[in-house]
C-alpha cells in the first residue's frame, strides 16, 4: 500500500503549489487534496438508481459510573435508532479479544510542540506499549505539521515503532490535524475487514493549515468505522513542560477536538501530569478491549448523500451507564472493505 506522502506526490500535477508540502507562507487550500467528489451531498433525485446500503457496523462502548467498561451484555440489551426509526440488529459480537485492533498514532510536530517533543514521543511509546497485543494488534506512526508523514506503517514490532517515534528530530511550522486524520482514515483504514480501527491524536493546538475541515475529519472517521481518541498536551506537564491549567477545555480548538472524538465514539483527554496520562492510556486500552460490535441493515437503505443520525440506547435503563458510539454517517457509496 502506498504511504500517505506518496499518495500526495502522485497528485502533484493537479495540486501544484496547493499541496500539503507547499511553502509555509502559502495559504491553506479549502479541501483535502484527494478528497473524493462523493463527499458532496447529492440531490436525492440524482442518487444512483438501485444502489442500496447493505449494512451498518457500530463499535459500541458501555461505561459504568466510574468510567469502567461493562461486560456481559447481549444483543437484547441494545436498542438501535437511525433518524429516530428503530432498527433490527443483524449481528452481535461480544468476543472482545478475538478481533485485532489497528491503531494509528498521529503526533503533532508543529512549531508550538518544540518544547514538548520529548514528552510527546514518550507519550506515544507509552501508549503503544500499553495498548498493543503482540502478534495480534498493529500500530502505525504518523507525524503532522506542514505536511503529513508516515514514519512506520502498521506493525506489531515494538523496535520498529520505537525507532520511528524517536527518529523524529525537527518540528515543522503549521498544524495539519484534519488532513492527517482524513488521509490516514482514507488511505490506511479501509481494507481491514472486520478489524477494529482507532486513531490516537497527540496534539497541543488548533488546526492551522489543513485542506480538510473538522466536518471532513469526522465524516471520514465515521465512514471508515474509526474511533478517535485525543491526548491534549496543551496543558503542559507539572514541573516539566509549561502550559495552561490542566484539564481545562477552554477554547474553540479544545471543543473541536472533543467534538471530533465524541462524534466518532471516542473521547479527548486534557491532562496535566504523568499519572493521569498513564490512566488515560489504560482507559483507552480497556475500551478497545471491551467494545460490542453490532450491525444492522438500515430501513432507509439508499445512498442519497444525506446525513443519518444514529442513537444507541440500553433496553433496560440502568442508572449511571453511558453508551458511546459514532453518532451517524453520511449515506454515500463509499465504505470500508
Amino acid at each position: 500500500m502506498k504511504s500517505i506522502i506518496s499518495a500526495i506526490l502522485l497528485n502533484a500535477l493537479v495540486l501544484a503549489s496547493a499541496g500539503l508540502q507547499g511553502a509555509a507562507q502559502q495559504p491553506a487550500p479549502q479541501q483535502p487534496a484527494n478528497r473524493p467528489p462523493t463527499t458532496t451531498v447529492q440531490d436525492p433525485d440524482d442518487a444512483p438508481i438501485g444502489v442500496t446500503i447493505n449494512e451498518v457496523r457500530l463499535p459500541i462502548t458501555v461505561l459504568d459510573k466510574k468510567g469502567q467498561p461493562v461486560p456481559g451484555l447481549a444483543a437484547s440489551d441494545f436498542l438501535i435508532f437511525e433518524d429516530k426509526q428503530p432498527q433490527a440488529i443483524a449481528s452481535f459480537n461480544s468476543e472482545f479479544e478475538r478481533l485485532p485492533v489497528y491503531v494509528g498514532v498521529l503526533m503533532d510536530t508543529s512549531a508550538s510542540t518544540a518544547g514538548k517533543m520529548k514528552f510527546s514521543q514518550e507519550a506515544a511509546m507509552n501508549f503503544i506499549h500499553t495498548v498493543v497485543r503482540l502478534r495480534k494488534d498493529r500500530v502505525a506512526f504518523v507525524t503532522f505539521d506542514d505536511e503529513v508523514k508516515m514514519h512506520q506503517d502498521f506493525t506489531d514490532k515494538l523496535d520498529l515503532l520505537d525507532r520511528a517515534v524517536y527518529g523524529v528530530k525537527k518540528p515543522g511550522h503549521h498544524t495539519t490535524l484534519y488532513d492527517a486524520v482524513w488521509q490516514f482514515c482514507d488511505e490506511k483504514l479501509r481494507g481491514l475487514g472486520s478489524a477494529r480501527r482507532a486513531l490516537v491524536v497527540i496534539t497541543d493546538g488548533d488546526d492551522t493549515y489543513s485542506r480538510a475541515n473538522l466536518r471532513d475529519a469526522i465524516d471520514i472517521a465515521q465512514r471508515t468505522e474509526t474511533i478517535v481518541y485525543a491526548i491534549s498536551t496543551k496543558a503542559g506537564f507539572a514541573g516539566t513542560v509549561p502550559g495552561v491549567e490542566a484539564g481545562q477545555v477552554s477554547d474553540r480548538g479544545d471543543r473541536d477536538l472533543e467534538k471530533l472524538c465524541e462524534e466518532t465514539g471516542g473521547r479527548a483527554f486534557f491532562t496535566g501530569d504523568f499519572i493521569e496520562l498513564e490512566r488515560s492510556f489504560t482507559k483507552i486500552a480497556k475500551e478497545l478491549r471491551s467494545q460490542y460490535i453490532v450491525t444492522y441493515k438500515p430501513k432507509n437503505n439508499s445512498y442519497d448523500g444525506k446525513k443519518r443520525k444514529i442513537e444507541v440506547k440500553l433496553a433496560d435503563k440502568r442508572d449511571g451507564l453511558k453508551v458511546r458510539t459514532r453518532d451517524g454517517y453520511t449515506a454515500i457509496n463509499d465504505t470500508v472493505r
